[in-house]
């Protein structure tokens, strides 16, 4: 069924939605600027402080197939209520941690609730908006809630030199009980009822939508673009970001900070503007992720190949080419959206949303791994190892370009089939077939 108009009650239950997930990227981004005061607080190597954003994505990425499958279950309601809590009462813990193993744990729960968020939201915009405008209000979703990196990068930044960790994590925690209210009183999951309900699944019947999701080849080419466009921003934003700028580039915190926040700001420019293209032509889609990929590395080729530390106008570039790719990510959702019917929507995006976090956790570890192999014995880390480390991106662009142009022929070798023999068996949603290349 289509959804209706947007009304006003539709973007006020949106801003609910995106202000959950706003929060959630608060948490998920909180340890960036954190990362040489976790070194200190908890003894603990490049490779041991990857650890804590790797362990977060993992979880992150492992339940979102899971959630998916929630959320298709229980709603958006349920489930944004669940992860709320469960992330407030982890970065409370977190706040209170004093071993590297408390705060392992805490770090755990606080990818688990974050994995409950951004899915949810997708359904809301599904729910409450009509089709022609969910393309768009999904990238404003993406857009603002990275603004929770921004919060992240500049005022917990300060909290953290000014008040301490302690006091700082504890008050990121108290801001999820406020939010809950407003939550619990004002967000419905349709204009219809306050609370939808799926169908209860067998076991024999979540294999079988999983396996029809992923069988789409629109689901599979938007995991490759969302596997491919945003880790490098991830990578940056979730851990490395900060010591790469103040330790290899020479830049005082408040310049890496700054710059860090440039992702975000990238992402609020790039996001609209590739929400209307996708829109407008979306059997283009998957050539905007290539271009933007192609760009994406092309900069960090010339930062990295530059002798010595890069001018700064070139790491401004660098850090918003690199921000684009979080919008980028995006487009994945749409392609999957056209690809599946509407009551497997959340399960295909949680398929889809597996893998920029993939991509972003096997560069996390790579990275503190290589550092550590370049600076043997603590955290003194150079330019030169930097170089080393982030150089373990040209791999996963590659691998991800290759299945993104392998996946879309598939696409568009299954359209044209479709199309000559009049049937439809690409596209479930009754949308025109070209709209999925």
């Amino acid at each position: 069924m289509t959804a209706p108009a947007a009304s006003r009650r539709s973007w006020e239950v949106w801003g609910v939605g995106v202000a959950v997930y706003f929060l959630a990227v608060f948490h998920r981004s909180s340890l960036g600027v954190a990362g040489l005061m976790a070194n200190e607080r908890f003894h603990i190597s490049a490779g041991q402080l990857s650890v804590f954003a790797v362990l977060q994505l993992l979880v992150y990425a492992g339940m979102q197939v899971p959630v998916g499958l929630l959320v298709d279950r229980f709603g958006s309601r349920s489930m944004l209520i669940a992860g709320l809590a469960v992330m407030s009462v982890a970065q409370g813990g977190f706040a209170l941690a004093q071993t590297y193993p408390e705060a392992l744990v805490a770090r755990t729960f606080v990818g688990m609730g974050d994995a409950m968020t951004f899915i949810s939201v997708l359904r809301l915009v599904t729910a409450w908006f009509p089709l022609r405008r969910v393309a768009l209000v999904t990238q404003l979703t993406g857009n603002v809630g990275q603004l929770g990196a921004i919060m992240a990068a500049v005022p917990l930044s300060w909290a953290l030199g000014r008040f301490g960790w302690t006091t700082a994590y504890l008050v990121a925690a108290g801001v999820g009980p406020v939010v809950a209210i407003a939550l619990v009183a004002y967000l419905h999951d349709s204009p219809l009822a306050r609370n939808v309900r799926g169908e209860a699944l067998s076991w024999a019947r979540l294999r079988s939508s999983l396996r029809a999701s992923w069988h789409q080849p629109g689901t599979r080419l938007g995991f490759w673009i969302h596997f491919t466009t945003p880790f490098s921003s991830t990578t940056l934003a979730l851990l490395w970001g900060y010591p790469f700028l103040v330790k290899g580039e020479g830049d005082s915190a408040t310049t890496a900070a700054a710059l860090l926040s440039v992702i975000t700001v990238a992402g609020m420019v790039g996001g609209p503007t590739l929400g209307y293209l996708a829109g407008r032509h979306p059997w283009h889609r998957s050539t905007m992720a290539l271009t933007i990929v192609a760009a994406i590395v092309a900069l960090w080729t010339v930062v990295l190949l530059w002798p010595g530390p890069a001018p700064l106008p070139l790491l401004v570039v660098l850090v918003f080419v690199v921000g684009i790719g979080g919008p980028a990510s995006m487009i994945g959702f749409d392609v999957g959206r056209t690809s599946n019917p509407t009551y497997r929507q959340a399960s295909a995006s949680g398929l889809i949303n597996q893998g920029g976090f993939l991509a972003a956790l096997i560069a996390v570890l790579a990275v503190g791994l290589l550092l550590d192999w370049r600076t043997p014995g603590g955290s003194d880390y150079t330019l030169g190892a930097f170089h080393w480390a982030f150089a373990v991106q040209y791999p996963l662009w590659g691998l991800g370009a290759w299945q993104i142009w392998r996946s879309r022929r598939r696409v568009r070798s299954r359209v044209a089939r479709d199309t000559v023999e009049g049937g439809n068996s690409m596209v479930e949603t009754g949308v025109d077939l070209p709209r999925v290349v």
